[in-house]
């Protein structure tokens, strides 16, 4: 049950507090007056999005804020111990909006708009001025029927096994469209898995054979270059060996009559033995250089072939040998296909089954379920001045062509909420038989029904609040006062805030709140006001005769208000 709400710098309420009762809450005034800003802030405080332009002018942000009683509801605890809120009797909902964009927070923790959405789901039922035409649209009224626990199990159930055979029927469908694929490409995969094999492709062989090739070709340079440096370090005339060592021996002599050549002579020695290993290196090196045109050749004759192949498929040689690899797989794959389709025929088949058995138990407790809707709504029409209507939920099979499913011998659709065409047929007149109620039911109907339907919704779902921002639209005389009536009789079950233009339903509220507008401050502002007993029935009578109050619609509203009760 909703206690209090507070509302600041919201459009044109600079700051708004007011509490509910338990009961029928009414509130009436003026069109343009501000009702609708007080749904306005309801809705985001249920988790709908804000508007920026929501933000009273000169105001850095626009605030809501109300404050619940919550009973012992298990879901709603789990839910908040889940989204770590702390939690007792009070639940506290706020929004802040400002001009950077919104935050949410349940018992002063901040929590994602996704969270305070289902939070509010749960406590609250607001029915907006346009949800009524909700009914003319029949993909809504399976989520009307659904609304069903029992429903809700039985459809859980399904959804697994439809995701279930939706996957397989998509693995398969994917795997015969490869196999078409591989078909029409298997010669030429099988053709390119023989040219790459021919050419027997090894990791690092490019690299190695290109690094022999320069070898090989430079093979007679190095010859002759290697040869020159032997002759000049050891068998020329005048080699360096030589000559080294009679310097060497010179310096010997220098260096013990003048001790100061000592080093140089170290030097000296050191450089003759370094050059002495090289040409030792040298001339081994020289005997190990191959000349070897063919080899060459060959080597000339593979990296052109290897050139050929990159430029053909546009790949490196790493980048060809994962592509022969890929294409070997596939080959394999094609071979295994038959085995594969095969087996997840199989699958297919045992899917689709279970699939059958869970439609069928769907469809069967929609029918039971849609029969006694169908008798709730009958009975809750009667009420609201419907003294012939016949409703008739009517659940009926998706037969298609192309379906999954065997039903009755025909091929039935399968989609993800079930294999069911759901629509509501209506009658209100004696003799008539029903027909589609998005074709043949009227404003005013249509809200009766709606209204039927919510009655039904409290109570199988024992919602501590409702909100009803005009469900009254295109009612007057004796059917108002039956809706008014029934809203009271609701009101004894759960909390309701209804707004209202009629004096038959504002006549039947516990309560009765007015909303207006005033000057504060040379600035046009909103303020909502609980009217006492006597001010509850001149608002009545205002709303039967308009400004001008007779002392005939006094008596009338004061009648009207004692009938409540």
């Amino acid at each position: 049950m909703i206690t209090s709400l507070y509302i600041k710098d919201f459009a044109l309420i600079d700051e708004l507090e007011t509490r509910f009762e338990p009961g029928l809450n009414i509130i009436t005034g003026d069109t343009g007056a501000g009702k609708s800003l007080i749904v306005s802030a309801l809705n985001i405080l249920l988790g709908e999005r804000a508007q920026l332009e929501s933000i009273r002018q000169g105001a850095t942000k626009a605030i809501a804020e109300m404050i619940l009683l919550t009973a012992d509801d298990p879901l709603l605890k789990q839910l908040l111990e889940a989204n770590e809120i702390e939690h007792g009797d009070e639940l506290i909902l706020r929004r802040e909006v400002r001009q950077s964009g919104s935050r949410a927070f349940v018992n002063d923790t901040p929590v994602p708009l996704a969270v305070l959405k289902e939070i509010g789901e749960q406590l609250v039922d607001l029915h907006g001025q346009h949800d009524h035409q909700l009914l003319l649209k029949e993909e809504h009224h399976r989520v009307v029927l659904d609304n069903n626990v029992a429903i809700v199990k039985c459809l859980s159930d399904y959804k697994t096994v439809y995701e279930e055979a939706t996957q397989i029927r998509q693995k398969l469908a994917s795997l015969k469209k490869k196999e078409q694929e591989l078909r029409q490409k298997q010669e030429l995969y099988r053709f390119q898995v023989n040219e790459l094999r021919n050419l027997d492709l090894k990791e690092g062989e490019e690299e190695e054979l290109e690094q022999e090739m320069r070898l090989l070709d430079g093979a007679e340079d190095l010859s002759q270059k290697t040869s020159q440096i032997i002759h000049l370090g050891q068998e020329s005339e005048v080699n360096v060996l030589e000559l080294l060592r009679t310097i060497e021996l010179a310096l010997g002599d220098v260096s013990r009559i003048e001790p100061e050549f000592n080093s140089y002579r170290e030097e000296l020695t050191s450089a003759r033995v370094s050059i002495e290993e090289l040409i030792h290196f040298t001339d081994r090196y020289r005997d190990g250089i191959e000349f070897n045109p063919n080899r060459l050749d060959f080597i000339r004759k593979r990296l052109t072939d290897f050139r050929k192949m990159e430029k053909k498929y546009g790949k490196s040689i790493h980048e060809l040998i994962l592509h022969l690899q890929e294409l070997e797989q596939t080959l394999n794959l094609a071979d295994n296909f038959e085995i594969e389709i095969e087996k997840l025929e199989k699958q297919q088949k045992d899917a689709l089954a279970k699939l059958t058995k869970e439609a069928q138990k769907l469809h069967h407790l929609r029918v039971d379920e849609g029969k006694k809707l169908s008798s709730m709504i009958e009975q809750e029409l009667l009420k609201l001045g419907f003294r012939h209507a016949e409703f008739e939920v009517k659940v009926q099979w998706l037969f298609d062509e192309s379906g999954w499913i065997d039903i009755e011998e025909k091929k039935v659709n399968c989609q993800a909420e079930g294999a069911d065409h759901i629509s509501f047929y209506i009658s209100t007149n004696k003799g008539e038989s029903p027909k589609p109620l998005s074709k043949t039911a009227s404003g005013g109907e249509i809200s009766r029904i709606m209204l039927a339907l919510k009655s039904i919704l409290a109570r199988q779902q024992r919602l501590p609040v409702m909100i009803f921002d005009e469900i009254d639209t295109g009612i007057s005389g004796p059917v108002a006062l039956q809706v008014g009536k029934t809203m009271r009789e609701l009101a004894t079950s759960c909390q309701i805030i209804a707004i209202t233009h009629l004096p038959q339903i504002a006549s039947m509220g516990h309560h009765h709140f007015v909303v207006g507008k005033t000057e504060h401050e040379g600035r046009t502002v909103t303020r909502m006001q609980l009217l006492d007993s006597d001010a509850h029935i001149r608002e009545v009578a205002k709303l039967m005769s308009g400004t001008g109050i007779s002392d005939a619609a006094l008596q009338s509203a004061k009648e009207l208000v004692e009938s409540a009760g």
